[in-house]
Parts: structure tokens; C-alpha cells; sequence
């Protein structure tokens, strides 16, 4: 539906009901169904490992994705925050709340999917909401007519082991390797490697922590734009699989399948640093309405 605002320009009106189908749907296909891409990474590095005990925990990995998808049942008991990068376009207009559709869609998703409820509703009291909601949701306005969802179930034990740091500007790019590397390997077998690695840098405090899982939601075969950050995007890759951590902390070639770096603007006293760990069962998705 199209309507005229009063600057007389064109305007796209969305029906905030298919907001909430396409939510819905969403969380139960990426709590089902692992991406082929990253499916192939998986493969790649079981062929490359040389350990038994690592081979066999990757075939293990491979088999519970085939189960997950075949069976349309949960790839991991832990079914996530639901997080969601909602671009809104300026031309869009729609009644009542948008944000509440979203949740609504989760709502939905989670009590017909049969996916875990793991959102309590208070740090202390941790009474548990039931339907997995709320989300949380990052907004950006943006030019034109559509309204664009990045949505991932986010594990709880990845999570875990992420990590928010201020730098200084003299710490430069050895100091954020240290930095991940050292995180890296405290984590272990925690986050359930192989992981995805996201890894923000400039902004502020909180800004690093955005860029970083918007980093993690980058097509796996796309690299940095900017010449020195997609340096340091193979260089880290290459020094976290020779941590020795492995598939599942057991050991091996493999610890990462990716590492992405989103960075920003700064200011001149700081170096934020935020490192972002996905498990191996990364479930993310993108619509748009």
C-alpha cells in the first residue's frame, strides 16, 4: 500500500502482521537448519585435521546439522536471543508498534518451534518470561521503502566468552592481536569451537560491542573492504588455529572458521576493542519487507 505524506512524498505502508510472520518463521528455520556455507567450512576443516579424536567430533558436528534438518528439530538444546538489526527505511509508514511485532514473531516462533525459552527477567530474581522474549533490537534508519531484519539466536555460552576492552591508541594491531588471541584461549572449549570470531574496533564502549555481532552476522567468504583490517582479519585466523584449542577444546588444526572485523571512528585517546566468539551452530538469517 502506497500513501502520500504531507511533504506530498511517497509513502510505503507495511502491514506489521507479515513483520511478525517473517520473524516467526525465521527462529524456527535457523534453529533448524545450519547455513550449506558454513556446513562446507565444517567439512573443509574435518578433512584437514589430523587428529582422530578431532575428525571425529567434527563428523559429529556434521551428523547433528543432517538430524537438525532432516527431523526439523533443534540443532543445540540452547536456542538463543533472538538479536535483531532492524533497518527501517524512511519512506516506510505502518499502525501500532513495531517492535512489538517483532516480539510477537518470537513469541510465536518459539512456543511453535519447540525451541527453548532461556530469557529471565531480571539478573537477580531469574524468573524465567516464558515465550523468550524480549529481543533485543538495534534500529537504524535508512533510505528508502524497506524494512531489512538481521535476526540470529544467540547461545548463551558463546556469549560468555566475549569480552569488551579499552585499548590505547599505542597498543595499535599487535596489541588487539594479543588481546584476541589471549581470549581465544581462555575461552577453550567453552563457546564450542570451531568458532566465528567478531571482532569491532573504534567507536566507543558500546559501539565496539555492536560492530563486533554485526560482524559475526558477515557472509563467511566476504573479507574487509579496508586493506589493513582484512590483513588482520587472515592473520588472526591463521595464529587462533594455531592456539591448538580444536574442535570442541579436544585439540587440533582447527579452533576458528572465520574471523570478521567491522571497525569505526574513535576518539583520539582510545582503542575499543570488542570481541565477539559464535559457536560452531551460528543461526542468523536476513529478510526483507
Amino acid at each position: 500500500i502506497r500513501v502520500v505524506n504531507k511533504e506530498g512524498e511517497t509513502m510505503r505502508r507495511i502491514n506489521l502482521q507479515e513483520v511478525t510472520e517473517q520473524v516467526k518463521e525465521s527462529v524456527i528455520s535457523i534453529n533448524y537448519n545450519l547455513d550449506q556455507s558454513l556446513v562446507g567450512l565444517i567439512q573443509k576443516a574435518k578433512e584437514n585435521e589430523t587428529r582422530d579424536l578431532s575428525k571425529s567430533i567434527l563428523s559429529d558436528i556434521l551428523e547433528n546439522q543432517e538430524i537438525a534438518r532432516q527431523g526439523n528439530i533443534p540443532l543445540c538444546q540452547d536456542t538463543g536471543v533472538v538479536v535483531v538489526f532492524l533497518e527501517l527505511g524512511k519512506d516506510v509508514t505502518y499502525d501500532g508498534d513495531i517492535y512489538e511485532s517483532i516480539n510477537e514473531g518470537v513469541r510465536q516462533g518459539y512456543l511453535e518451534g519447540y525451541l527453548r525459552k532461556s530469557i529471565v527477567n531480571h539478573p537477580f530474581n531469574r524468573v524465567n518470561t516464558l515465550d523468550n522474549t524480549p529481543a533485543i533490537i538495534h534500529t537504524t534508519i535508512v533510505p528508502g521503502n524497506q524494512i531489512k531484519m538481521k535476526i540470529a539466536s544467540k547461545g548463551g555460552g558463546s556469549e560468555n566468552m566475549s569480552k569488551v576492552t579499552m585499548l590505547t591508541p599505542a597498543d595499535g594491531i599487535e596489541g588487539v592481536k594479543k588481546l584476541v588471541l589471549d581470549q581465544i584461549f581462555y575461552a577453550g572449549g567453552k563457546p564450542c569451537p570451531p568458532i566465528i570470531v567478531g571482532i569491532g574496533i573504534g567507536g566507543n564502549l558500546e559501539k565496539s560491542a555492536l560492530l563486533a555481532k554485526e560482524a559475526i552476522l558477515r557472509d563467511l567468504a566476504d573479507q574487509s573492504p579496508d586493506e589493513t583490517i582484512a590483513q588482520l582479519e587472515k592473520d588472526l585466523y591463521k595464529e587462533i588455529n594455531k592456539l591448538g584449542v580444536g574442535p570442541m577444546g579436544v585439540g587440533g588444526e582447527t579452533t576458528c572458521l572465520a574471523v570478521k572485523i567491522n571497525y569505526f571512528p574513535m576518539h583520539i585517546a582510545s582503542l575499543p576493542v570488542a570481541i565477539n566468539i559464535q559457536c560452531h551452530s551460528s543461526r542468523h538469517t536476513e529478510v526483507i519487507i
